[in-house]
């Protein structure tokens, strides 16, 4: 079991904060699902010293401006967008953005979508021949078509992250996107065999996986 913190959309004080270390002091892994500015991503990385995969929501920037420097990404975090990865057992992979509803970057068609979903399809392949199964958590910004989104283009979900979960059966889908303001507002769907779960703001998740510890 892997104890993970998957945080997406809205910056919270407790986190960016020296009080995070002992907020979460068994976590050893971080998930960043977009819409996060990179020094907080940055932050939460270097506190609590572990690794952090993360992909970009439609919010984020190109390049991030502060004080000083700049970033075109958080320093030492590893991007996932159309990449899949083994990460000490748990195997992870990732696409960034949402539906295009407004000029910008990291805002795709259902039709681009469609080929960031179809450039992992390889390395799924290969994790089913090699580890007898094609992966763990798919970690992306937007929800998928139908679980936990909306009705309006800019929420709407990805019909192609619907089609991976329901052929690939991970184990995970973590997503942000929607932000969760009513109290009840769906935030984990179990769709197949796949636990989907918004993590906006943020969620603690012990990654249960057969074979990791």
């Amino acid at each position: 079991m892997m104890k993970t913190l998957a945080i997406s959309d809205v910056v919270l004080p407790f986190i960016y904060s020296p009080g995070v270390r002992e907020r979460f002091p068994l976590t050893k892994l971080v998930i960043s699902c977009g819409d996060m500015p990179y020094y907080y991503q940055e932050y939460i990385l270097s506190s609590l010293n572990v690794p952090l995969y993360f992909v970009r929501g439609n919010h984020d920037k190109a390049i991030e401006y502060s004080t000083g420097e700049t970033r075109r990404a958080p320093g030492g975090g590893i991007d996932l967008h159309r990449r899949a990865v083994n990460h000490q057992g748990v195997l992870m992979a990732g696409i960034e953005g949402s539906l295009r509803y407004r000029q910008g970057p990291f805002q795709y068609s259902q039709l681009e979508m469609w080929l960031h979903v179809c450039s992992l399809l390889p390395r799924l392949l290969r994790n089913r021949l090699i580890y007898g199964r094609y992966l763990d958590i798919f970690i992306t910004h937007a929800p998928s078509r139908g679980i936990n989104d909306m009705d309006d283009l800019t929420h709407r979900g990805i019909d192609a992250f619907r089609w991976l979960i329901h052929k690939f059966h991970p184990s995970y889908h973590l997503h942000g996107h929607i932000h969760i303001i009513k109290p009840n507002t769906v935030s984990e769907t179990l769709f197949d065999k796949t636990r989907v779960i918004n993590v906006y703001g943020f969620r603690e998740i012990d990654i249960d996986i057969a074979g990791i510890g």
